[in-house]
């Protein structure tokens, strides 16, 4: 696969990148889901995907912790509410954000929220590896923001 970076950018304003997130996001202490900023969709782009993928979970893929399809070309936000956006099942099998939650003693998790700039739209839902093995090709730029959390 080849590497899609230029001007596509996903920001949030509950942490930074590479910074810790807070415990409120967390499927422990409120699971409130964070918002993202979108900037720089490329031309071109049909609809952005979102996943969130922790890696460092003991699983042979990671966890998966959010999965978002259908957001608007012209978004600047994600906005889970709006027409066409839905949420697919997680690695949990729910279609919700699950905040992040490490095993106990497992250290620092890194959650990766990729956004992915699609030239045509994602049908139906799709798992993470689902989606990167049919829709790889109509990716035409991503990018990432990248937070970590420890119990």
């Amino acid at each position: 696969m080849a590497l899609f970076i230029d001007k596509l950018a996903i920001t949030s304003d509950a942490f930074g990148d590479d910074s810790r997130i807070p415990d409120r996001f967390a499927a422990d202490h409120g699971n409130e889901t964070p918002a993202f900023a979108i900037a720089g969709a490329p031309e071109g782009t049909v609809e952005f995907a979102l996943i969130c993928n922790d890696p460092d979970a003991p699983l042979p893929n990671g966890f998966t912790h959010w999965v978002v399809y259908g957001i608007p070309a012209d978004a600047t936000s994600v906005d889970v509410t709006a027409p066409g956006v839905h949420v697919a099942p997680n690695g949990g099998g729910a279609a919700v954000w699950y905040g992040p939650q490490p095993p106990a003693g497992h250290g620092t998790h890194h959650y990766f929220f990729w956004l992915y700039a699609l030239n045509r739209p994602v049908e139906g839902d799709p798992s993470r590896e689902e989606f990167l093995a049919d829709y790889g090709d109509a990716i035409i730029e991503q990018a990432r923001t990248v937070g970590t959390y420890s119990s």
